[in-house]
């Protein structure tokens, strides 16, 4: 293999002066922004730097080239799908456990020249990997499970003949590139191991890094699971109820749904509020339901509860916002409870535990706890442009076990909520941006 260093005022000025060297067949194997040594040199431009390579004889082998480990491997579009048939080769012959191959295009990672040499080098090579591997696990999260039963007799048999203790740096490099980018996400150290063990089970001599990872980003995809949003109405209402503490935005979060229900979906909506402890936050809903046209009613006993219920019979939702409370304070617990199971024995109901992504993991935990014992809940998260770790989500979504909802990244209402994304929330906690 030949490897040598072209310099250009851009990438692809340096690029082309390799390909008149050495041919269109290059591999470029790394790019960094370069500037000249001197008294003179802070005036002078950045240069770009490409380190190219050229095999002198074909490749006579389907598995993918491994980039020596001082030097980072940027891949163009043509190379990662050659990268993909490869792979995909590999799974056909029966070396590695079958992934179907996404048809689309994928795209590599672009990072900027001017931050390249500032980033952590295994850290990056994580990220170039999600966005490549991205849309290509993407299309066959759900059908896992069938091929791996598909195939248990043939991954029974590679098993037996593979050493289950033979662990390679590269292996072991990337668990703890892995646990670590966990760990500053925030990811419960608990959970982090619990997925570099998944690596080191999974991972046996020659099986590409790109599936390892594939593995591990398929795993915590389905430990998410599908986002459990707002049921469609088919026999009468179904009252919607938000719960959860003081000051975590559940009085925007149901203006917000509210308002995507009555204006998107032409649906029949009622606010009402038992929030009597809060004066501003009653009168906040009612500006909201005043602007969308709809009834808003503030509810002071049960009984009233359920009057509102029977009147809003013809109506599609009834969205209810409830006081935040200390999970020790048991008069306002057991109030509470006392309206949910009123709005129960009138109509169907849906409970939503809205929490701050901002709160400590450990206080996060109690509350989750605490509303456990009381009722069963979808997660809605809020204030997710507030914090730049996600690693709570994935830890209460797993002590849980409620099913994840709706993000809000903000305080427009109703521009800023979501469907709970886990493609992107996994990509985010693996490194990726």
């Amino acid at each position: 293999m030949i490897i040598k260093k072209y310099t250009g005022k851009t990438e692809s000025e340096a690029t082309e002066i390799a390909k008149k060297e050495l041919g269109d067949n290059i591999v470029i194997m790394n790019v960094r922004p370069v500037k000249k040594s001197g008294f003179f040199a802070i005036f002078a431009p950045t240069r770009t730097e490409v380190t190219v390579a050229l095999e002198e004889e074909p490749a006579k082998t389907v598995r993918p080239v491994k980039p020596q480990t001082s030097v980072k491997q940027v891949k163009t579009p043509e190379q990662k799908t050659s990268m993909a048939d490869k792979l995909l080769k590999a799974q056909e012959q029966g070396e590695i456990p079958p992934l179907k191959v996404n048809n689309s295009p994928i795209v590599p990672n672009k990072v900027a020249t001017e931050k390249a040499a500032s980033f952590n080098e295994e850290s990056s090579a994580i990220e170039e990997k999600l966005d490549s591997l991205h849309n290509l696990i993407e299309k066959n999260l759900k059908s896992e499970k069938d091929d791996n039963k598909e195939n248990e007799p043939q991954k029974v048999q590679e098993e037996e003949m593979e050493e289950k203790n033979t662990i390679s740096d590269e292996t072991m490099s990337f668990v703890k590139v892995l646990y670590n980018t966990l760990i500053e996400n925030e990811v419960d150290e608990i959970y982090a191991n619990q997925l570099t063990d998944e690596v080191e089970k999974v991972s046996k001599p020659n099986i590409p890094m790109e599936f390892v990872l594939a593995n591990v980003y398929q795993k915590m995809v389905l430990k998410f699971g599908q986002a459990d949003t707002i049921k469609e109405n088919t026999d009468g209402p179904i009252a919607e109820i938000f719960i959860g503490p003081t000051g975590v935005g559940k009085t925007t979060t149901i203006a917000k749904l509210a308002s995507e229900l009555r204006v998107s979906q032409k649906k029949k909506v009622a606010l009402l509020t038992v929030d009597t402890y809060r004066i501003a936050a009653a009168e906040q809903l009612r500006t909201y339901a005043t602007i969308m046209e709809i009834p808003f009613r503030v509810i002071y006993s049960v009984e009233e509860m359920k009057q509102a219920a029977e009147d809003f019979r013809d109506y599609d939702y009834i969205m209810v916002d409830t006081a935040g409370h200390s999970l020790h304070n048991t008069e306002q617990r057991d109030t509470m409870v006392s309206f949910i199971k009123a709005l129960e024995e009138v109509v169907e109901t849906e409970n939503y535990l809205v929490l701050s992504a901002t709160t400590k993991y450990r206080d996060l935990i109690e509350i989750a706890d605490g509303y456990s014992e009381l009722v069963k809940y979808k997660l809605i998260f809020t204030k997710m442009d507030e914090t730049s770790s996600a690693g709570n989500l994935y830890n209460i979504h797993i002590h849980t076990g409620a099913p994840m909802s709706y993000i809000t990244n903000g305080q427009n209402v109703p521009s800023d909520i979501a469907v709970f994304d886990a493609q992107r929330s996994v990509k985010g906690l693996l490194g990726g941006k």
